[in-house]
This record gives structure tokens, sequence and C-alpha cells, in this order.
């Protein structure tokens, strides 16, 4: 396998074989965090196609500043949300003070689950929830980072996380499988 540096480099020269390997890499898990974004499975493989033409067109501005899968993912992401931007999902929708008496109690928090159970309630989501919810819960961010990313106001972007988080709540308590413990950590789907 060859190291990240020789796959850049190779990658810059516009090395066909290092680039078949550079996705042979990184496709897999990179199509994971596509999914999360993008439901439907066409959609999030046309946008992981879109990332990689991305990279392999800025690979030269990959300065070894941070881990390479780093720099890729943030790539695909940033990709991820054009596509959902276009979508406009979270026109029309109400800000969180509106909501505030239905929403759920920020300390509530959804029980340990198994990852695929959980992935799959995630792209359950409508489109604007699940892109809010994937930035702040999973990558991290805050909302007035989504707000920027997503050019939207924070408050829709509070409202779309707590919308996403009471949607889940709601499957998670109306799926009986879930009072008995099954879809918890450790045990199978």
């Amino acid at each position: 396998m060859q190291d990240e540096y020789e796959l850049v480099e190779g990658c810059r020269r516009q090395d066909r074989i290092m680039q078949r390997q550079l996705y042979e890499r990184f496709a897999g898990k990179l199509f994971v965090v596509c999914k999360r974004y993008i439901r439907d499975p066409d959609e999030a493989e046309d946008v992981l196609q879109d990332a990689f033409v991305k990279i392999y067109k800025h690979i030269d501005s990959f300065r070894f500043e941070c881990p390479l899968e780093a720099w890729l993912k943030r790539i695909v992401i940033n990709t991820a949300l054009k596509a959902i931007r276009k979508q406009k999902p979270w026109e029309n929708t109400a800000d969180v003070q509106e909501l505030a008496p239905v929403l759920p109690q920020a300390d509530e928090s959804l029980p340990a689950l198994n990852y695929q159970y959980l992935l799959q309630l995630i792209q359950e989501l409508p489109p604007g929830c699940r892109a809010v919810f994937n930035l702040y819960a999973i990558e991290g961010y805050n909302h007035p980072e989504i707000a920027e990313m997503l050019d939207i106001a924070e408050g829709t972007s509070k409202s779309q996380y707590s919308r996403a988080r009471g949607l889940l709540q709601q499957k998670l308590q109306s799926d009986k499988r879930l009072a008995d413990g099954y879809p918890a950590q450790g045990n199978p789907l």
C-alpha cells in the first residue's frame, strides 16, 4: 500500500494509477460520510464522485498540515452540503423560538445504540434535519458555524437540530424493539 505522501504526489502528477489507489483506499469510508448526509444511495454516489473530482483538481492545495483522510472528508462534507443547499430543505421551517414548547429538553439523551441502526434512523430524517444533525452531533460544529456553512440563520440550525432530535426520539420510543433492548449497543439487529 502506498503511503499518503506518495499517493498525494502521484495525484499531483495526475498519475492515473495513484488516483485509482487513492480512490480505492478512501472511497469506502467517504461513501459512509456521504450516506450520513444524502439518503438516496445513487445521489450519495454522485456526491462522492463529485468530491473526488474536486479532490483531484485541488490536490495541490493539500499541505500535509492535517491527516489526508481529514482533508478528504472535509471535501466530501462540503460537496454533500452543496448538494443539500441546492434542495433548500429548510425553507418554510419554523424558528427554534416558535417550537420551544414542543421540543425535547436539552438534557434528554439518546440511548446507546447499534451504529447501523442509528445510521438508518438518521438517514430517515428530512434532508435539512439530517444535515444539521450530522454537522452538530457527529462532526462537532456549533450552530454559528453550521449556519455559515449552510447559508441559513443560526436559529434555523438550532430548530433543525431540535427537530431532528425530537424525530429520532419519537422513532426510538415508538420502536417496540427498543423496549426490549434489542437495538442497544452490542446486540445484533
